[in-house]
């Protein structure tokens, strides 16, 4: 069961004491809807990475294989993406108390370290052409980069115009692979121009960097969500402060924040308060975790204690249910 304050999802779900009839179906079509847009995407993004994997063999391209690599981190984010979807549909097991959040997050740290591995190499092989060029077929590039490009349009334009932060994050890995693609269709044009083979070693460093940046962000953000770090985006000390703006709450110490996910956070506290009927714990209980939404938290454990003694036999510290109530030393929620 929820505890006080907290938003639920299904339709005629309470919110802040307000019934929303309905809000769970309309979640729900936006959420299949928004599945089968990441499916399409990440079968085209797939496609599009092996047609530029052969491409790049083929015409000796060694931007191609930098862009394919780009392709992959889209299909990376894609999944990613519709893994957070999947994630937030499971129900949590026995063996599975979080469901599955998690499932997405190690596939994305994994797939940081296999791009930053192709990426040193693109740089590698790129620094080497620059010294010993090769012939490149100009025309198999620009073919290969034009498709790849009005994939990734197309694939931006299904994702675009969606409120979900997992989507919006999606539309921009794709909208920046559409950038490299150009990049490597200028490549493809100078040197059919030209003849000067420089530029596709040249467009290659430009993208393995990017890709390196991109990996970069890909492992710093899924190793802190995996590691259990507290959240880039919140500051413990501003969290600290709005729980103690609680009218009852003496203090809170013992704070840790992590996330299941890159959008579900979770909190575990100890609060400080002089109370001890039970009814007036439930109700700080509540107050704070309405505070705590406005930092996304939605999932909170808290557990009281009286600031005034360490002895838990102490009867300053008995919390009272009220009249005919049993006392009880400790309270967890």
């Amino acid at each position: 069961m929820a505890g006080p304050g907290t938003a639920q999802d299904p339709a005629g779900a309470t919110i802040d004491g307000e019934v929303v009839v309905g809000r769970g179906d309309e979640r729900e079509r936006s959420s299949q809807e928004n599945a089968a847009s990441l499916k399409m995407g990440i079968g085209i993004t797939l496609a599009f990475f092996a047609l530029e994997v052969a491409g790049g063999y083929y015409s000796g391209s060694l931007s191609l294989f930098a862009d394919a690599g780009h392709m992959f981190i889209d299909a990376s984010a894609l999944l990613l993406s519709l893994a957070a979807i999947h994630a937030a549909r499971s129900l949590p097991t026995r063996e599975r108390t979080y469901g599955l959040h998690r499932a997405g997050i190690f596939a994305a740290f994994v797939n940081g370290l296999l791009l930053l591995v192709v990426s040193i190499w693109i740089l590698y092989a790129a620094f080497t052409r620059l010294s010993h060029p090769r012939p490149v077929e100009s025309s198999v590039m620009l073919a290969v980069a034009i498709a790849g490009l009005a994939a990734n349009l197309y694939i931006a334009y299904r994702l675009s115009g969606s409120h979900d932060l997992n989507i919006r994050g999606a539309f921009l890995h794709v909208a920046g692979d559409a950038l490299t693609s150009l990049a490597v269709i200028g490549a493809a044009v100078w040197i059919a121009v030209t003849g000067q083979t420089v530029a596709d070693p040249l467009i290659s460093i430009v993208i393995a960097s990017v890709i390196i940046i991109s990996a970069a962000r890909l492992l710093r953000e899924s190793g802190g969500i995996l590691l259990q770090f507290t959240p880039r985006d919140l500051d413990i000390d501003a969290v600290i402060r709005e729980m103690e703006t609680v009218q009852g709450v003496d203090g809170v110490h013992d704070l840790h924040i992590w996330s299941l996910s890159s959008s579900i956070y979770v909190l575990d506290a100890h609060v400080y308060t002089c109370e001890r009927d039970v009814t007036r714990i439930e109700e700080i209980k509540g107050a704070i975790k309405r505070r705590l939404e406005r930092f996304r938290i939605l999932h909170s454990t808290l557990e009281f204690e009286c600031r005034e003694c360490r002895d838990p036999d102490s009867s300053a510290c008995i919390l009272t249910a009220g009249i005919g109530g049993n006392p009880d030393h400790s309270r967890r929620n």
